[in-house]
This record gives structure tokens, C-alpha cells and sequence, in this order.
């Protein structure tokens, strides 16, 4: 069995950030559950405030750098991508939203994606579905059922009777991804080799 690629995409803007942190438990919970089912995973994480410059220069100039084009490349063609933003006035950053602007919108077709978010304040949660759901729903992205959002408080609560802390929502939100990645990974081998609708036709006429 070939090994399953997952690559994480973090918008963090410090060093170290809560957002990498999410992207790292989001990693880990996805490559704990594939192992279990005795996948080979191969793990990696971008940081995009290594690449702001890169990113802005594409916009101006219309053509990326080689470690940008080299990045969109590994995202593009990995098993599974993990996409974790910070909030910045009830969206995603302008850094990530700009990096996901620079790829092709059939690029990520079924490519299975886990969601994440982290802010200050809970009240932001619901950018997990006003905007990051509908912008991978757009690149034809297999959106995973749970996206995870995590405030500053979140961060020290293991929940209670009620609710389903951080911890608990991280681990089946892996599990439900590693899922989606291990589906994708089976249709991927079984596949038959896609004939060009040209070919098909001119197939028919020889009939």
C-alpha cells in the first residue's frame, strides 16, 4: 500500500501561534487514526507567514516563486489537506485566503480537507460555515463533516457533562478526516483509466 501524504496549511502570523498549535493536534489526531488502520503517513506542515512575500510578489508580478509554486504543488497533490486560519474580522486572514487564491479551482477536486479556526472569542466560530466551507466548497474540495474552531479558552478546558471540549472535538474531527483520506486513497487504486470524451466519440463512430 503506497503511503498516504497529508500536508497542513497554517495561517499563523506569530511564532509559535495557535494556529500552528490546532494544525499540529489536527495532524496528529488524522495520523494516529490512519496508522491504527495501518496506513504509512507521511506528515508535513506549511507556514504561510514563511511565504507572505512570495505570495505578494505573485499578485504583482503573475508569476509565483519557485518555494511558492514548489508549496502549491505539495498542497495540490497531497492525500489530505488540513487548513487552519487565524480570524481577523469575522473571516479567514487575507494571508490564507490569498494563498488558496493562487490555486487552480480544479486543483483540490475530491481532495479530502479538514477545517480549522482560532480566535479570540467563541462568537466567531461560525466562520468554519460562512466562509471557510463555502471557499473549499468552490475549489470542489471533499469538505470533512466536523471543522474545528478553537478560542483562547478553549485551550485550557477538557469540557464538562455539556459540552465537548477542544480535545474531544479535535480527536473526532481526525477521525471522521482520516476516514474521508483512507476513502480517497482506495477510489484512487481502483480507478479505471479515464478515456477522453474525444476518444469515446470517435469510438462510437467506428461502431
Amino acid at each position: 500500500m503506497r503511503t498516504l501524504k497529508l500536508v497542513a496549511v497554517s495561517a499563523g502570523l506569530s511564532s509559535p501561534s495557535s494556529t500552528r498549535l490546532l494544525a499540529d493536534r489536527l495532524l496528529q489526531a488524522t495520523r494516529y487514526k490512519l496508522a491504527e488502520q495501518e496506513y504509512a503517513v507521511d506528515v508535513e506542515v506549511v507556514e504561510l507567514r514563511d511565504l507572505a512575500v512570495d505570495i505578494a510578489n505573485n499578485f504583482v508580478t503573475g508569476f509565483p516563486s519557485e518555494r511558492l509554486q514548489d508549496t502549491i504543488d505539495r498542497v495540490t497533490g497531497a492525500d489530505g489537506v488540513i487548513a487552519v486560519t487565524p480570524v481577523f474580522t469575522a473571516s479567514y486572514s487575507g494571508l490564507f485566503k490569498s494563498f488558496f487564491d493562487l490555486i487552480d479551482p480544479a486543483a483540490l477536486t475530491r481532495t479530502p480537507v479538514l477545517l480549522g479556526a482560532t480566535g479570540g472569542t467563541a462568537r466567531h466560530s461560525l466562520v468554519l460555515d460562512h466562509a471557510l466551507r463555502p471557499l473549499f466548497a468552490y475549489l470542489r474540495a471533499l469538505v470533512s463533516p466536523t471543522a474545528v474552531y478553537a478560542a483562547s479558552e478553549d485551550w485550557g478546558s477538557g469540557g464538562d457533562e455539556y459540552t465537548e471540549g477542544l480535545p474531544a472535538r479535535i480527536t473526532r474531527a481526525g477521525e471522521e478526516f482520516a476516514a474521508l483520506v483512507a476513502a480517497g486513497s482506495g477510489r484512487a487504486e481502483e480507478d479505471e483509466e479515464i478515456v477522453p470524451f474525444e476518444k469515446q466519440l470517435a469510438d462510437l463512430r467506428l461502431d
